[in-house]
Formats: C-alpha cells, sequence, structure tokens
C-alpha cells in the first residue's frame, strides 16, 4: 500500500554528510553510459547524516534516514521519466517518534518526487562515516541488515576510456558533491519485489549538504 510522506518548509538551518549509490556508473563516458541506459541503473540508496540542526523545531542532530529507491526508468536518463518510483525509508532507530517523522519530512524535501510513494518504513541502527580529509571519497554506511555502501576515492585506474565526466548528476541538491567509486552497495530488504548488490562501480557520490 502506497502513502505519501509530504514536505514542509524547515526552520533553523541544517547541515551534515550525504551519500549516494546508484546502480549505474554515475562517472563515466558516454559509450559506457549508452550500454546501460534502460537497462539498469533503477535502484538507488541515498543517505543523510544530521550533523546538525533541527527540522520544523525538531532536533535531529546525530541522527540519519536512509532511502532505497527502485524507479520506473534510469535515474538521471533525460528521455525517460523515472516516476512513479518506489521507496523504502530506513529511521535512525535511536530517533523518536516526533525524530523520526522530522527525518521523514526532511528527506522528502531534499528527495522529491523519488519519495512520492514510501511503501515501508523500517528502524533500524544507522552508522555513517565519511571522510574530508585527504582520503575524501571514502565513506561507509551500514543501516542494519536492510542497506550497505562503501566507497573509495576515483583513481587514475578508474579511467577506462579517457572520456569520463560526471553524465549522471546526484538526485539531490547538495551543498558539495564529488563522485566516488563504489566498493560495496547492497539492499536486502522487503518492499520493492527484490534485492540487489553492486561491487566495483564507478557509481557513488559524497557530499554534504
Amino acid at each position: 500500500m502506497f502513502f505519501s510522506v509530504c514536505a514542509v518548509s524547515a526552520g533553523a538551518a541544517i547541515k551534515g554528510d550525504y551519500m549516494e549509490a546508484r546502480s549505474a556508473d554515475v562517472y563515466t563516458g558516454p559509450c559506457f553510459a549508452n550500454s546501460e541506459v534502460g537497462l539498469t541503473g533503477q535502484e538507488a540508496i541515498l543517505a543523510w547524516k544530521v550533523e546538525q540542526g533541527d527540522w520544523n523545531g525538531i532536533d535531529l542532530s546525530g541522527l540519519s534516514v536512509v532511502a532505497v529507491v527502485r524507479a520506473n526508468a534510469t535515474l538521471g536518463d533525460p528521455y525517460h521519466t523515472p516516476y512513479p518510483a518506489r521507496s523504502v525509508l530506513i529511521m535512525d532507530s535511536r530517533a523518536n517518534s516526533a525524530q523520526r517523522t522530522a527525518l521523514a519530512k526532511f528527506a522528502a524535501s531534499k528527495a522529491g518526487n523519488l519519495l512520492d510513494h514510501v511503501v515501508r518504513v523500517e528502524s533500524a541502527p544507522i552508522q555513517m562515516t565519511v571522510e574530508h580529509g585527504d582520503l575524501h571519497g571514502a565513506a561507509k554506511l551500514v543501516a542494519g541488515h536492510l542497506a550497505q555502501i562503501e566507497t573509495r576515492s576515483l583513481c587514475q585506474g578508474d579511467h577506462l576510456c579517457g572520456n569520463e565526466s560526471i553524465y549522471y548528476p546526484p538526485l539531490v541538491a547538495l551543498v558539495h558533491s564529488m563522485p566516488a567509486f563504489t566498493l560495496n552497495s547492497s539492499f536486502s530488504g522487503q518492499g520493492l519485489g527484490e534485492v540487489w548488490k553492486n561491487v566495483d562501480k564507478r557509481s557513488a557520490f559524497v557530499g554534504s549538504f
């Protein structure tokens, strides 16, 4: 059964770290992208960790929320709409009832139409670490047994054709973002009709909001 999470305006400024992993390469050359479009790239995992701030007066500092999305087409394909998309929200198990509601509205405000049809809401311990120094691009997300992402910085060996660029931008607006190499991303929960695991792809973003 579908239900919608309606976004409303926030109160004070809110900031933190963001991770995103897709099932298609986002940093790639046109030849590689054309070989994937329409065949893969419908899935994505989006994760926010609030460093500090509140949403409509509810303090979310230190809490995280994860959205797992299964769209109707390759996300970012300008020729086909990915909607309707279905999604599963994973709430930080440390959040109380008011914070869970605020986290859902915060995520909806960031992800827009991707979260129009939330089919399941889960609660799990969420651990998310993002490197900000010389290893920027290295990050890890563990949302219980439901979703995982692990990334590293892109390196010279990840350039396969020499024409790589950010072919697909991040799915949400960010203050800063950079593409990253996905060592592993997986979803093993219920609600989307499938589970998946992707390894060794140029399919992630690490950033801040």
